[in-house]
């Protein structure tokens, strides 16, 4: 399977990085993992070009590796700085070196031109950093589903109904429209279902005593980082769509690394305007999430297993499938971007250019 490789991917939670040599798979690539002794990350290629040992089955010496194999040593930089018994280093003997960047206690990989490597271009959000909102850690969902499905699921309102009846959706939203728009860098789907029962979560955490106004906004930024702001506020203060923050408003966070064709791992992560400070209520959210995305995964793996299977017919879309149609075009785009070399950024002055 094709990738794109010139973007920033989640390469773990910092609490999976350690100044142990760990493997991770990424882009299906294996890459060697972990900290130097003052705590930044490093991550190389994890296999020895001499007789491909896994790096990662090697061992520390300061800050470099030691392949486990026949002893050649690595730096952070990928350069071999030592082959036992001989004196001169061959200039084919090193490792590919990869960017890392570490923001709020999340470690994020560039995966392909390393010169193209921006930390701005790395996603964020301004609650991450604001006191009226709580940041909690989640877990790391591990599906056997492409990446592109795992995705398309995260910019499709229409699927909770169905999907989470108990958790976070119910019958009262099957037939609201789905508003969707695709003009920003982010494809956005939303819904708002006015004056309906609340949702099981909300049931849990918003303490209502009646029907409430609630909404769902699915934020996907390509190629797979996706937010589903989500939310209830009492039917009678009728508030409007920019005023969610009156209102008991999460955010769940998914990043999604494409770890093979059929493989992904979702790490998932919330916040909250509410509950500050409450760690008993996060893990009782991260209960209510675990519910929420197993039903997720069972329809993801056994979408895959179907699109592994000889197909008889094309398969139809609908009119809630805009969002995710937009996503596929895109990626495509930028799959097309990166299958070719742009040497025309000077333009020769033997043509016009009149666009």
């Amino acid at each position: 399977m094709e990738f794109i490789r010139n973007a920033w991917y989640v390469a773990g939670w910092s609490s999976e990085i350690d100044q142990e040599l760990r493997r991770f798979t990424i882009l299906d690539e294996n890459i060697v993992i972990y900290r130097k002794a003052d705590g930044d990350v490093v991550a190389l290629e994890d296999r020895c070009p001499h007789r491909l040992l896994p790096l990662s089955l090697g061992k520390r010496i300061g800050d470099n590796i030691q392949c486990g194999y026949h002893g050649l040593t690595f730096d952070c930089s990928g350069k071999c700085v030592r082959v036992p018994g001989q004196n001169n280093l061959p200039a084919s003997a090193y490792v590919d070196a990869f960017k890392t960047v570490e923001r709020h206690n999340i470690v994020w990989i560039w995966m392909g031109d390393q010169d193209k490597a921006d930390p701005a271009d790395i996603f964020d959000l301004a609650e991450f950093s604001d006191p009226a909102w709580e940041a909690h850690q989640g877990d790391a969902l591990h599906l056997k589903s492409n990446y592109l499905n795992v995705a398309e699921n995260l910019v499709d309102p229409a699927h909770v109904s169905f999907v989470h009846p108990t958790t976070l959706g119910n019958s009262a939203s099957e037939n609201v429209p789905v508003h969707v728009s695709t003009e920003g860098k982010a494809i956005v789907a939303w819904r708002w279902i006015r004056d309906s029962e609340p949702i099981g979560f909300f049931k849990k955490f918003g303490d209502f005593s009646g029907n409430v106004d609630r909404w769902h906004y699915y934020y996907l930024h390509l190629p797979c980082t996706a937010v589903i702001d989500f939310g209830s506020a009492p039917t009678e203060d009728a508030i409007a769509e920019d005023d969610r923050n009156k209102g008991v408003r999460i955010f769940a966070l998914h990043f999604m690394t494409p770890v093979t064709g059929g493989y992904t791992i979702d790490r998932w992560m919330h916040l909250r305007n509410t509950a500050l400070g409450d760690d008993e209520a996060a893990e009782n959210m991260d209960a209510m999430f675990r519910i929420a995305f197993d039903e997720d995964k069972a329809i993801l793996e056994a979408v895959q297993k179907e699109e592994e299977r000889p197909a008889k017919r094309r398969p139809i879309r609908i009119a809630i499938d805009k969002g995710p149609m937009v996503y596929r075009k895109r990626i495509n785009e930028m799959l097309e971007l990166e299958r070719t070399h742009d040497v025309a950024s000077d333009p020769s002055p033997a043509f016009v250019y009149h666009d």
